[in-house]
Parts: C-alpha cells; structure tokens; sequence
C-alpha cells in the first residue's frame, strides 16, 4: 500500500471516510472526493494531523468533469493515480407505488452513471500507465430484491454487471473488484423519504448492522494484493443478516 495512489469518491462520511482513513494508516496517498466540501476538507486535515498524505476536490459523480477533475488532481499532485474506489451512493428507497421518480432518477443517477463516469475517467489513465486498480462498492441488494428496494436493487445489479464486463475487458495490467456489503452502520436509511420505510432500515441498522471499518478491511485486502492477484468480488455483510 506504501506510497499507491487512491482516489475515492463518497470519501466524506460512511464507507468512503473509513476506508480513506484505513488507507491512510496503511501509506496510501489520498485523493478524496464528494459533494461536501466541508466534511472532505475536515477528513483531509485529520488523515494529515495523524502523518498521513490527502488532497480533496468537491465531487458530484453525476457531473463526468467532475471526475476527470478528480483523475486529474491526482495526476497533478502524485504523477499517477492506482486506484480509483468508486463508493459513492444514494438509496432513498421506496415502494415502486410511492411513485418517487426524482428519487428513482437520483439512484440511476450516482448509482449506475456515477460508476460508469468514475471507468471513463481512469481506465485512459490506467491505460496508458499499464496499471491500475478499480474497486467499487456494490451491495447485498444485488442478489436479491426486496420489497421497497426495487430501484435501488436494480441499480446495483447494473454495477455488478458493469464492473464484470469491465474486468473482462480490463486485461492483465488492470484489476477490477466489486465490494457487495450488507447491512452497515452508516446513514443509508436516513435517505428514504418514506417513513415507514426510513423507520424499518434504521431498526434493522441498530439491531445487525457492521461499522463501515468492515468494509474498509475488505477494500485494503483487494488493493494490497500482488499486481497479478485479481480479487473480483467481496461480500461482507453481518453475521445476523439472512
């Protein structure tokens, strides 16, 4: 992990935070982008306050320039980027009757578009340093669906298939994993505007849910691989979850 390059979208809370201060710890210099500048800048300053190395740029996912700007500043302020760890999000889920089309748009949105504009703006990159490191959190929803989770589900099944094509496509100097978690302790049920909904996820949360440190393990266990080593898919979820 000393001295790799690691770009991380949704860096500003949840996953994203604790897997860039677990990278950090390792030796890996940072690239942390999302939308809230305020949290980024704040993280970078404790990754530095703790020894670490971390630049951030606001970062909305759904905006292609964006990450290319994010692809970008790593290449200007590191000379390379190796690892590019898609984690942004959103989940406002709710029954397909509620009729929430915004949000369902939002989900396609930073879900499968966020995705596939992170692979537009690194694979050149990767390619032309003949290496390079894609990781993208999927989820558990992506073999399964269940009721009110028809959209978010969806969403993550396209990841799951996007990732694949791109790991077959990738070749042998770019890796390509997908992180599936369960249930983890983050804000994901706050972002359901359906009550009932909102109140069931936040109760199954406290009940089973793992910090998100479980899946920042699982993220540094795939990049710290040797470079012929592909670790394509991890699933982690609670030991309670069915």
């Amino acid at each position: 992990m000393d001295d790799k390059v690691v770009a991380i979208t949704g860096a500003s809370s949840g996953i994203g935070e604790a897997t860039a201060v677990l990278l950090a710890s390792r030796g890996a210099r940072l690239v942390l982008g999302a939308r809230r500048s305020d949290r980024l800048a704040a993280l970078a300053d404790r990754i530095s306050a703790a020894g670490g190395t971390a630049v951030h740029a606001r970062t909305d996912v759904t905006r292609r320039e964006d990450l290319h700007a994010l692809v970008a500043l790593a290449q200007e302020r590191f000379g390379r980027l190796d690892v590019l760890v898609g984690n942004a999000g959103a989940g406002p889920i709710s029954p397909l009757d509620d009729l929430r089309v915004d949000e369902w748009d939002e989900m396609v949105d930073v879900n499968v578009k966020g995705v596939l504009h992170g692979i537009a703006a690194a694979l050149p990159v990767f390619r032309s340093q003949q290496s390079g490191h894609f990781v993208t959190t999927s989820s558990t929803a992506a073999f399964g669906v269940v009721p009110s989770m028809a959209v978010y589900a969806g969403t993550k099944v396209a990841v799951r298939a996007i990732c694949e094509g791109l790991r077959q496509e990738a070749g042998p100097a770019v890796r390509v994993t997908t992180v599936f978690p369960g249930f983890v302790h983050t804000g994901f049920a706050e972002a359901s505007s359906n009550p009932e909904v909102r109140a069931r996820i936040a109760g199954m949360r406290d009940e089973i849910a793992i910090p998100p440190d479980a899946i920042a393990r699982a993220v540094a266990f795939a990049i710290e691989q040797p470079a012929e080593v592909d670790v394509n898919e991890i699933v982690v979820r609670p030991t309670a979850q069915a």
